[in-house]
């Protein structure tokens, strides 16, 4: 298992695209993006709970009922929304794909983000179309494109691809993603499409995401808000010729063990460029009485405004690390809780059984004005672990959403 360049383009068979049609007032920035396999492919997505969703969303599911897609489109600068036309709108999208890449309608995933309520103009779309697919490409620039289209808030595209092997045949697996806002999924999280030249039927495709997004992007939160749009969904075309996966095994471990390697970096690249962030937080868990009671205290840590604010002033004021497992719900030990703070600078225990510890404030600092700190929890009540990732609260946040929508 290694990583490597190439995002949704590093999988065979996979070809991609992004440009500026005119969605967004800014020119420089891209609003579309296209990401086409040259040959039908397995399925599967999971999405935001939210009851508010956004029509790309419910034409995405009709579309995956039969567990196949050939293309991914996505816009960025409006959500597609609360629009009394917006799935006509998103099928409408799903047709000019079909139509100038050559695919059939109902094997395209539609996607948008940004501004919620707002009609979303087909013409730009329409218009461009033409060289969107023109430009498509298999290599790495390809990729970038498509992830820098996707984007809103976001300061930096984000993508990862793993190479890994499969009864002897060479498979990649990559993704894009893109999230700064509005973060805190349960299924999801805001927009994420993955590519794979594995082999693997659509049901065991559907199972292993289900899976996997439990421990990864069910475990991210920047702001407590989760988005009408939330959409993660995988393609898998089989051309890297392994054996179909259509069952639990070797193989199945070793697709799951890929697919996890890119969701856990995906998930550590959303929350370190949350709107307004300086830092990524890291909260681990262990000695929980099992794992979903460790899911819960990571969860609540790493969700506790207070705390995130803390850690915008590198204060080590562990008080709010207990506060906020003592109303995570989780039934705990709080006698038995255990809490360091730990970046490249070093480690500092603040908390030992429940109680302060003598600490050096100095050196606590210095641990927490770096850009990337592990909260460390031991809960003493046996082998359960788990991670979450966020942000720190920041001034920023408040001045990029104070007038997101003007």
């Amino acid at each position: 298992m290694k990583l490597v360049e190439g995002g949704v383009c590093a999988a065979k068979g996979f070809r991609a695209n992004g440009l500026h049609c005119g969605i967004r007032k800014n020119k420089i920035k891209k609003d579309l993006a296209l990401i086409v396999s040259d040959v039908p492919a397995a399925a599967a997505a999971v999405y935001t709970t939210n009851l508010v969703k956004g029509a790309p969303l419910l034409v995405t599911k009709k579309h995956l009922a039969n567990g196949v897609a050939q293309a991914v489109i996505c816009n960025s600068g409006n959500a597609n929304t609360c629009n009394a036309n917006g799935v006509e709108i998103a099928e409408h999208m799903s047709e000019l794909v079909a139509e100038v890449a050559g695919v059939k309608v109902d094997d395209v995933v539609v996607a948008s983000t940004g501004v919620i309520g707002q009609p979303l103009d087909i013409t730009p779309i329409r218009k461009a179309m033409p060289q969107l697919v023109a430009g498509l490409s298999y290599d790495h620039l390809g990729a970038r494109a498509a992830a820098e289209a996707i984007i809103t808030t976001d300061t930096v595209a984000k993508e990862v691809a793993v190479e890994f092997e499969i009864g002897g045949k060479v498979c990649h697996l990559g993704g894009i993603a893109k999230g700064s806002g509005m973060i805190h999924p349960n299924m999801a999280t805001m927009l994420v499409f993955i590519t794979t030249d594995v082999k693997i039927s659509a049901a065991m495709l559907q199972k292993a995401l289900s899976t996997d997004v439990q421990k990864t992007f069910n475990m991210v939160s920047i702001d407590g808000d989760t988005s009408t749009n939330d959409t993660v969904a995988v393609l898998a075309n089989g051309l890297a010729g392994n054996d179909e996966i259509v069952a639990e095994g070797a193989d199945f471990e070793i697709f799951m063990k890929a697919l996890n390697t890119v969701t856990v970096q995906l998930c550590r690249l959303l929350a370190g460029d949350g709107e307004g962030a300086t830092k990524l937080l890291e909260c681990k868990v262990t000695g929980a009485a099992c794992s979903k009671c460790a899911g819960t205290v990571a969860k609540s840590v790493i969700c506790s405004s207070l705390l995130k604010s803390a850690m915008f002033g590198a204060d080590a004021n562990w008080g709010r690390v207990l506060c906020a497992i003592g109303y995570s719900g989780a039934a705990v030990d709080i006698d038995r809780i255990d809490v360091a703070f730990r970046s490249a600078k070093g480690t500092v225990e603040v908390c030992k059984n429940g109680a302060g510890v003598e600490f050096s404030e100095e050196k606590a600092k210095e641990i927490l004005l770096e850009n990337e700190i592990e909260i460390l929890v031991s809960l003493g009540d046996g082998a359960g672990e788990a991670t979450a990732w966020g942000c720190d609260l920041t001034y920023d946040y408040v001045k990029i959403n104070g007038d997101y929508r003007t």
